[in-house]
């Protein structure tokens, strides 16, 4: 039916065009549209992200959150289109359920049918419309499906599971960065790398839980992903909620390619910049995943200007968190888009040219 209407348009046009002439500003022939993907594969090299034309290319966007407590998400590709068309990103990190994956939510009765799907479709949205999608396992469940689903301490063994789906559904897609854990907690650099036995204090609708599983070390995630033959870019967070990246430089690194490392430096957090994530920045590719701020809160102002002059004077990454009107900092206050003072700062940030010289 649309292969004829397209026919039937394009027969019009010259016909028109025969009858009357064609003016230089109209098209000669129907638009045609097309399904092949509008991004190039990224790739690292030192600290810099990489397209296929060896260009160096900076990543800029928002969160979009609410697939981690919702199996249906709140206006997931609606905002998408918002925030490509309108504020300009090309940087998009979605937060996601491991057990929502797989149906395990109490709104669920699909295995996760509708889910998954609704990832694809964002995924292929970005991919069209030329944003790079950040899927971010953001809840875990302490190795327990269905009961304990929200943030834990560490990635467990069916965050692996998780990663070996996602990197075969997604292996090597130009669009897809995969991020393996959100804002590690409470642990060392050893565990964070390599994993081990762990207890976790963990609290659940006001009662107290001590969690034992085996923490899977981020290492661990990032050789799952690679022996399924996934070359996607793997982005992995720091401790301390994501904030501190200091042990990278002090043995930490992950082994292999294609390796680039989160921070989340919130106001709240020390001001050592520099110390925990700015000099990482100088040998590694880093994002900073997360920041944000309430306006109404003393020194947020101050916050944003200082946090948005360090990343554009070092050239750093980021997705400011997060573009929802009922979870903070907001950078919208309802669902038509209008901003707040942080998400006016932000659009203004993604406005802003960053000439990319070492």
């Amino acid at each position: 039916m649309q292969q004829s209407r397209v026919a039937h348009k394009y027969l019009l046009l010259v016909l028109l065009t025969v009858l009357f002439g064609c003016r230089k500003d109209e098209p000669t022939k129907a638009p045609e549209e097309s399904n092949e993907p509008s991004l190039s594969v990224l790739h690292t090299e030192g600290r810099w992200f990489m397209n296929e034309q060896g260009e160096k290319v900076m990543l800029r966007g928002v969160n979009i959150p609410s697939m981690e407590w919702n199996a249906t998400g709140d206006n997931m590709l609606k905002s998408v289109h918002h925030m490509v068309d309108v504020w300009n990103c090309n940087l998009l990190r979605i937060p996601l359920s491991q057990d929502r994956w797989y149906g395990y939510g109490s709104e669920q009765s699909d295995d996760g049918a509708a889910y998954r799907n609704l990832v694809e479709a964002i995924v292929q949205a970005g991919d069209q419309k030329g944003a790079y999608i950040w899927l971010d396992l953001h809840w875990s469940n302490g190795n327990t499906w269905r009961q304990f689903i929200g943030q834990h301490t560490m990635p467990d063994e069916n965050s692996k599971t998780f990663w070996q789906d996602v990197a075969t559904i997604y292996k090597n897609h130009p669009a897809v960065l995969f991020g393996l854990y959100n804002e590690p907690y409470g642990i060392d650099w050893e565990l964070w790398r390599n994993g081990g036995e762990h207890n976790e204090y963990y609290n659940r609708n006001g009662e107290d839980t001590t969690l034992t599983y085996r923490a899977v070390g981020h290492q661990e995630l990032c050789d799952a992903i690679r022996t399924i033959g996934a070359e996607n870019i793997i982005i992995a967070g720091g401790i301390d909620w994501g904030y501190d990246l200091s042990g990278i430089l002090n043995g930490y690194a992950l082994d292999g390619t294609n390796i680039a490392y989160d921070t989340h430096p919130y106001p709240w957090k020390d001001t050592d910049w520099d110390g925990k994530w700015g000099n990482i920045g100088k040998q590694y590719p880093i994002i900073v995943g997360e920041w944000g701020l309430n306006k109404e809160e003393a020194g947020h102002q101050q916050y944003g200007i200082n946090i948005t002059q360090y990343m554009r004077r070092h050239k750093f990454c980021w997705t400011a968190w997060c573009l929802h009107p009922s979870a903070g900092p907001q950078l919208i206050k309802d669902w038509n888009y209008n901003p707040t003072w942080f998400g006016e700062l932000t659009i203004r940030e993604l406005a802003a040219p960053v000439i990319l010289k070492d």
